[in-house]
């Protein structure tokens, strides 16, 4: 598989970066929305909840757009975790 499936930075995004991040050079938009969100307090993130609805905010969390965390997301995706 080539490894350039892995990787997408879309500097021209409107809300880049979404969540800030030390190194916008490594800041990967391929997961934009994450696809770990429906795990709840399983997803592996740093996320709180917020407001009287207990919304989960993920704003804080930059898991999904760190390269290196792509075959991990890829496995909890294929494992059926959420």
């Amino acid at each position: 598989m080539r490894e350039s499936c892995r990787f997408y930075c879309n500097r021209d995004c409107e809300s880049f970066p979404c969540h800030p991040k030390p190194d916008p050079e490594r800041f990967n938009c391929l997961f934009c929305y994450c696809p770990l969100y429906s795990m709840a307090d399983r997803c592996g993130g740093i996320f709180t909840y917020s407001g009287e609805k207990r919304v989960k905010d993920c704003s804080g969390c930059h898991l999904p757009h760190e390269p290196e965390y792509y075959t991990d997301i890829m496995a909890m995706l294929a494992n059926g975790s959420s």
